[in-house]
């Protein structure tokens, strides 16, 4: 009797021993690298018959014998850029290089390398049908720091997708087209999430335009019902295969696809001819679920589908990039794998042994907590906060003795700038997607609406002090103005105009902020 499995088995073997990808998807030998690596998933994937083509993580290798670089980062001081790669053979990130080539700056994830040797790398998604708020209506780069994570018990990053971000390759190698089938991955962050369009990763159109249903065939995470929907209340993860985010058979709603809110999330995907299956797990512990197993939407254009082979993160196939998400790592394959194979990877991904970073406060390192200090003799006291009474900023005195709103309220969270990613900005602890806004130049807490003026309203770049001490906050959309307190309320200013928040009297002290360990 024939047993082809254990031909595949031994080929995926020999391969994981024998060959090591280097960057720009370049193949090499090397003389039994790691005879005994660890399976990692693409070779379990290969053993199964359905290989990898695109095998993306900034956390570790996804095969037991890789050994090139993971990603690269650019940093804002001077634009320099480093690929940061791992510890050991198909081991984890090296954190630590990317620590200390950005330190005293900020960084931007430029490149998530392909892994499978296909060449198949993202780099920033550029301008398509929906313009994104970067320069020339691309998108915008993650901050290499906001996405911490433990994996294995080692530092690691990965990529925060603020609304606006995105990553894309138009011009891949082997990866599905047409009905051709394959399987996709991803393990993301399950509370990180919104109802923007759209948080996807996998296949797309090679135009960055909605060319018709059946054109695409993309994970999707997060709560938008304008589609389609599962129980509860989401997130929900559904397949995006354009003009449609489908959690099952029908259109909109189907009542199999639960909501699902893990902090570590296995994602999976796989379609092939009028056949398609969304499963998901825990990716710190436990096995699959199978949501949807069965054949194409019953909506007309989706069988046979017409898959282009673009590979999207964190945008949709038209440049849709209202969503947020977090992705940690993921692969596509060449068929349509078994369960078995993907319950493989499940345990894999399981004994990897992700956990959450603990956050730090009191820096400006996106992702952290931070209070943001007075340094003007009269109010060394007070601190930056909003208002409960309205939606202004202003600054007050807050001490041990304040109320817990009154701590909350002056703390923020750092983030990557909403419109320039080597920026910031600042989201309220206590009223969750409210960032920090100028509008007429003063300062308000308001709800992201993930369009480009507020983007740029609500992004400062850091400098030093004005006056020497701490910080200053420059406004990225007015570059003389200043985050300013002035008789109390918070503005952006510049040093001397016709506003009266704009006096050149203590402007270098007024525009000038410690950063504190946050209040609340």
């Amino acid at each position: 009797m024939k047993r082809p499995w254990i031909h595949r088995v031994r080929r995926a073997l020999l391969a994981a021993g024998t060959t090591a990808v280097l960057a720009g998807g370049l193949l090499t030998a090397t003389a039994t690298t790691s005879q005994a690596a660890t399976q990692e998933p693409c070779d379990i994937y290969a053993a199964g018959g359905t290989p990898c083509v695109a095998a993306h993580s900034t956390t570790r290798a996804l095969y037991g014998a890789y050994n090139g670089p993971l990603y690269q980062v650019k940093r804002a001081s001077d634009g320099a850029t480093k690929d940061i790669g791992l510890l050991s053979v198909g081991g984890y990130a090296d954190a630590a290089a990317q620590d200390s080539f950005c330190a005293g700056t900020s960084c931007v994830i430029t490149v998530i390398y392909d892994q499978s040797g296909k060449g198949n790398n993202l780099t920033q998604a550029l301008k398509g049908y929906w313009p994104g708020p970067a320069a020339g209506g691309n998108d915008n780069l993650a901050n290499a720091f906001e996405a911490p994570v433990s994996v294995g018990g080692h530092e690691a990053y990965g990529v925060y997708v603020a609304p606006g971000t995105g990553y894309r390759n138009n011009h891949t190698s082997g990866i599905a087209t047409g009905d051709q089938p394959e399987g996709e991955y991803g393990v993301l962050d399950g509370t990180h999430y919104n109802g923007g369009c759209c948080f996807d990763y996998g296949n797309a159109e090679t135009s960055s335009t909605d060319t018709g249903n059946g054109h695409m065939e993309a994970i999707y995470f997060g709560n938008s019902k304008t589609w389609g929907y599962g129980s509860g209340n989401g997130p929900w993860i559904m397949t995006d295969q354009e003009n449609g985010l489908f959690s099952g058979v029908n259109a909109r709603y189907n009542a199999n696809d639960p909501s699902v809110n893990d902090r570590f999330l296995t994602a999976v995907a796989k379609g092939g001819p009028n056949l398609w299956a969304i499963r998901a797990g825990n990716a710190q512990s436990g096995g699959l679920s199978t949501y949807y197993s069965g054949v194409r939407p019953n909506v007309s254009g989706y069988n046979p589908m017409h898959k282009e082979g673009a590979i999207i993160l964190g945008i949709g196939g038209d440049n849709s990039n209202g969503s947020a998400g977090t992705f940690y790592e993921g692969v596509m394959t060449s068929g349509y794998p078994s369960d078995a194979t993907e319950n493989a990877v499940q345990a894999n991904i399981t004994a990897a042994g992700y956990s959450s970073a603990s956050t730090s406060t009191g820096s400006l390192t996106p992702g952290s907590r931070v209070s943001l200090q007075a340094t003007t003799a009269c109010c060394t006291s007070d601190y930056l906060r909003h208002d409960d009474a309205d939606t202004k900023v202003v600054i007050s005195a807050v001490n041990s003795a304040s109320s817990a709103t009154e701590k909350a309220d002056a703390s923020w969270i750092v983030r990557a700038g909403l419109a320039d990613s080597s920026c910031l900005s600042f989201e309220s602890a206590n009223n969750p997607g409210q960032f920090l806004r100028h509008y007429a130049f003063e300062l308000y807490l308001n709800t992201d609406d993930g369009g480009s003026t507020f983007a740029q309203d609500a992004t400062f770049c850091p400098t030093p002090g004005n006056s020497g001490v701490g910080h200053s906050f420059q406004s990225v959309n007015y570059a003389t103005k200043y985050l300013r307190h002035y008789d109390y309320t918070v503005y952006v200013a510049s040093d001397g105009g016709s506003n009266a928040w704009d006096s050149a009297s203590s402007w270098s002290q007024d525009t000038s902020w410690l950063t504190a360990s946050p209040w609340g």
